[in-house]
């Protein structure tokens, strides 16, 4: 569903930079036996690769836990 007005690409950006890569790296690459299997493994994809080590440009090229390492030890700096 998209939450901008029809024509507008970048109003999904966002949500699809992250599931497409999720869908061509983790999910089509196998068959999943059951709903539980497909869960873990994008849990593990999400904890243990996205959030630890993909680069956001967004983020100044780092990843979401260094971004978020980073900010919170600058708010306890400037408080």
């Amino acid at each position: 569903m998209s939450v901008g007005r029809r024509g507008q690409s970048w109003d999904n950006a966002v949500a699809e930079s992250f599931f497409a890569p999720l869908k061509a790296e983790l999910i089509r690459h196998r068959a999943w036996p059951t709903p539980q299997a497909s869960s873990s493994a994008i849990f593990d994809y999400i904890e243990g690769w996205y959030n630890t080590r993909r680069r956001h440009s967004t983020l100044g090229y780092l990843s979401p836990a260094t971004f978020e390492t980073t900010i919170i030890t600058s708010t306890e700096q400037v408080a």
